[in-house]
């Protein structure tokens, strides 16, 4: 389908749901984006998710979302249950709109949602020239090491900054594989990778509904279940959140909104070496690609450019959308 079309379609869905048009085309362009990079666990496939929780009331079509001003550097947003991509694209604006004027910019951001992937905020900060952490909780996946039990979310971590060319954007989830990936392979019937999930017997298993009963496994053991808890510090506890295991998943539970916290950070790289920075960038950058690569290797990719391949790649190319997706999207659209 081309990008126009889908876009019109999306848009006109979000509509019918009750969100503004400014509020339905940042959601659509979210969406669309995450097909482009391929990112397809945050694309399409959670558009029914969202429109389900805009029904049951849990997601404010039309919020009053209030920032306050701690200090020129500060910022607390109140997102009033919104939707996450409007609330963040509100955040990281005011973050970027902070560094500029004081060097650093910190905003969290309490009574929010799902606000798919966190490296499209990071890009936001890039392109204008600032370094940039964003970091946002979930609903319980992870058991903390030493326990039987799912607590942390998949908390992702996420760090950028500007290099010159392609941004360097590490987007990177605490588990092994993101639940979206696990979420897309339940509703497409296929199969998950072996060693990422366990069911809720303790077991490893690669059938993607066992795994969403059971647990998924965080990356390095402990060190992971260490990231997802602190992230869970800096996102929920931090920004007054949900927290502890008590967001809720917005696809199953639906007894209130998920209160979802996030919390950016963005810096101004000249704030200590001034315009030696991009070079210095450059620099450390060469020196990494110009190391021996290993067996299969013929080249050295930093975080963020094999992303930015993607998308344009697809960029100009029509975009496959699944049948059940396109039924799903024929239903919405006569809400």
């Amino acid at each position: 389908m081309k990008k126009s079309i889908l876009r019109s379609k999306i848009i006109q869905i979000f509509i019918k749901h009750k969100l503004s048009r400014k509020h339905s085309e940042i959601c659509a362009d979210y969406l669309i984006k995450a097909e482009l990079v391929e990112a397809k666990s945050h694309g399409l496939t959670r558009l029914k998710m969202y429109c389900d929780r805009i029904k049951k009331k849990l997601i404010n079509p039309r919020p009053n979302i209030k920032i306050k001003k701690i200090s020129s550097s500060i910022s607390y947003i109140n997102a009033d249950n919104s939707i996450g991509f409007v609330s963040s694209d509100i955040g990281v604006s005011q973050a970027i709109k902070n560094a500029k004027k004081t060097g650093i910019g910190l905003v969290a951001i309490k009574k929010s949602g799902h606000f798919g992937l966190s490296s499209f905020y990071a890009e936001q900060a890039v392109k204008k020239n600032l370094i940039v952490f964003c970091f946002t909780n979930a609903p319980p996946a992870l058991a903390p090491y030493g326990a039987r039990k799912s607590l942390f979310g998949t908390n992702p971590i996420c760090f950028g900054a500007p290099t010159g060319k392609v941004p360097f954007i590490l987007d990177t989830s605490t588990s092994i594989i993101n639940r979206g990936k696990i979420r897309h392979a339940h509703k497409f019937g296929k199969k998950i990778p072996y060693g990422v999930a366990l069911n809720k017997f303790g077991q490893i298993t690669t059938n993607a509904k066992e795994a969403l009963k059971g647990s998924q496994l965080p990356i390095a053991n402990f060190k992971g279940s260490g990231l997802a808890w602190m992230v869970d510090i800096l996102s929920g506890v931090l920004t007054g959140s949900s927290h502890g295991g008590k967001t809720k998943d917005p696809f199953d539970d639906f007894s209130g909104p998920q209160n979802v916290g996030h919390l950016f950070i963005t810096i101004d790289p000249k704030i200590f070496i001034g315009k030696k920075y991009i070079k210095e960038i450059k620099k450390n950058i060469r020196l990494v690609k110009k190391l021996p690569k290993a067996k299969g290797f013929s080249s050295i990719l930093y975080p963020g450019e094999r992303k930015n391949k993607l998308y344009k790649k697809n960029l100009n190319r029509d975009i496959s959308v699944p049948k059940k997706i396109l039924t799903e999207m024929d239903e919405l659209n006569v809400v």
